[in-house]
């Protein structure tokens, strides 16, 4: 694209603009003949992916603003109405929208409502910040057709977004996200009303308590041992932070409610989309959490628990016998869950028949020895709370599992059927309740993770990414896949390749007996996964959602130093390799 196109693109953008924040900024590059970052804001529109937008905030049709969500939140209008349309020449269509703490979330949200309002959709609208899982929850609480969540989830700062759900409470897959993204791309007039408009003749209706209350009854009654929480709360301690999220209101208000002493990090308590107190408000990140550690200490706190801004991701960390805290990894908690809700279903007699987990298939395969040694299965999806969303949807099509419990290695949990997401909410009470009774049993989390590795081996979970920022990293991105693809490395870190996996190809194969190969019977996605000899699986990915590809190493080894060393000289490997490519 040339610079007479760009300064085109972006002339026209200041017309189409209403908000003068984002408008000014556009009117002030091209003042300056800033081309660099006049093409990196116009060299493309910001794509609306298979789960929506995300993207830095400003202006620009490669940015987050009012603009570019007025033409997605019309697409995904469109997409609806063509999709149900009885509904649609009813007037009986409906929509939800909820938002979180980052910058211009609010601005965002109101702008997709009254889209929706304008087109003719009963749209209900949260007044203040919620979280992404009770977004999910308010699709079916309120049997709308679709719902918008306003989030750019962990990412840094100055990034938002925008996620699509259907009917189910689910982010969109197979085959609405490709329509949806056609009619985004087809949309050439977007619909307006105002916000007075909207209400007066019923089409935007604002919602809290109407959601709230029964969510948070909900999570309370998918614990299993209200008695013991009963008996044991006042002698469990919790330190909390919400980073500066969404979190707090919900989780103080469920662990309050089960009598639980929950103290959150006074600095993080408070909403703010610059998030101030972190670099990068994830909580995978140790840093994330150092002020939370340190209370943790302070107050001798049994568990340490987080949420990300919008609450759908949980992290944790629990003190060792010298009271060091350990963080807890993703794919350690959901084995740690795993194993509690299988143990405790079938003591209280609450397993179901043909029960099943669902788990990602980059996370951890601990978790399918712990499941099968209770007798239940494990059905692996595609990485994206989506695919567990859309497992669980057919269990219940088709009766053939019941569903008992879902997780990714990213932090993401799902106990319960009412939300077909991550949540962050239910995953702190259902560990504060596994802290009491380990606590009862006279054991930490930790202790407990140390028997599980003892019975089924040590397995050590790790993932690093490179980023490709600017119109190139894409190419390059394309450029790594298909050199892994085509030219499949023998070996990894010294250890021989037995076999790939291949979810675009949708094949499995052995580099000894490569004209054998058999179905992944998985949809279509950009995942190469290497097995090595040593029975170590790696993944790579580009993300979804950032312009960066990941990397996925699962490793069983007697201990952790040994698995350790193997993915560090797997890591070496594959950096060498990215150098040459």
């Amino acid at each position: 694209m040339d610079n007479e196109e760009i300064i085109s693109r972006a002339k026209k953008y200041i017309q189409d603009e209403k908000i003068p924040f984002f408008r000014e900024e556009v009117e002030k590059l091209l003042a300056e003949n800033n081309m660099k970052e006049l093409e990196d804001r116009f060299y493309r529109d910001l794509e609306f992916g298979t789960g929506g937008l995300r993207g830095i905030i400003g202006g620009g049709t490669n940015r987050m603003n009012p603009y570019v969500i007025n033409q997605a939140t019309q697409g995904l209008a469109n997409y609806v109405m063509k999709a149900l349309p009885q509904k649609a020449s009813k007037g009986e269509l409906k929509a939800v929208i909820a938002y979180d703490s980052r910058n211009f979330s609010d601005t965002f949200a109101e702008a997709a409502a009254l889209i929706f309002a304008a087109n003719g959709f009963k749209t209900y609208l949260f007044s203040s910040l919620r979280p992404t899982p009770e977004l999910s929850f308010a699709v079916r609480e309120l049997e709308c057709d679709t719902g918008v969540v306003v989030t750019a989830s962990h990412n840094p700062p100055q990034y938002n977004g925008y996620k699509a759900y259907w009917s189910d409470g689910a982010q969109v897959i197979e085959p609405h996200d490709k329509g949806i993204i056609s009619e985004v791309e087809s949309v050439t007039e977007v619909k307006t009303i105002s916000r007075e408009d909207a209400i007066s003749k019923g089409l935007l209706v604002i919602i809290d308590s109407l959601i709230d209350e029964p969510y948070w009854k909900m999570v309370k009654s998918k614990l299993f041992r209200p008695d013991l929480i009963k008996k044991m709360a006042p002698q469990v301690k919790v330190v909390y932070t919400p980073l500066h999220g969404t979190g707090a209101m919900h989780v103080e208000k469920v662990l309050g409610d089960l009598g639980l002493t929950v103290i959150t990090v006074p600095e993080q308590r408070a909403p703010d989309g610059n998030f101030p107190t972190v670099s990068y408000p994830n909580p995978e990140e140790a840093a994330a959490l150092k002020l939370a550690l340190e209370l943790g200490a302070k107050e001798k706190a049994d568990v340490v628990m987080a949420t990300d801004p919008d609450s759908d991701r949980f992290g944790s960390a629990v003190p060792d016998k010298n009271g060091n805290y350990v963080l807890i990894s993703g794919n350690q908690m959901g084995a740690l869950l795993t194993d509690y809700i299988c143990l405790t279903r079938k003591e209280l007699n609450l397993m179901p028949e043909n029960p099943a987990i669902i788990r990602s298939i980059v996370s951890t395969t601990l978790a399918d020895k712990i499941a099968a040694s209770y007798g239940v299965t494990t059905e692996e999806c595609l990485t994206g709370f989506k695919w567990i969303a859309a497992v669980m949807a057919d269990f219940e099509k088709t009766g053939r599992n019941n569903y008992i419990f879902g997780f990714e290695e990213s932090y993401g949990y799902n106990i319960e059927t009412e939300v077909r997401d991550k949540d962050g909410v239910s995953a702190a009470a259902l560990c504060a309740e596994m802290t009491l009774y380990w606590k009862s049993k006279g054991k930490s989390l930790l202790d407990r993770l140390e028997e599980i590795f003892a019975g089924f081996g040590y397995y050590q979970d790790s993932a690093f990414s490179i980023s490709f920022p600017g119109s190139s990293g894409n190419e390059k991105m394309k450029a790594i896949m298909a050199e892994f693809r085509n030219n499949e490395p023998a070996s990894l870190g010294g250890f021989k390749v037995s076999k790939i996996r291949d979810i675009q190809e949708q094949i499995v194969f052995s580099l000894d007996s490569k004209d054998k190969k058999a179905p992944t019977n998985l949809p279509k996605s950009n995942v190469l996964q290497f097995y090595l000899e040593n029975e170590t699986r790696i993944s790579v990915r580009p993300s979804g959602t950032e312009p960066k590809i990941k990397f996925y190493f699962c490793c069983q080894a007697p201990s952790k130093e040994e698995a350790d060393k193997i993915i560090s000289s797997i890591e070496k490997d594959i950096r060498e390799k990215l150098e040459k490519i």
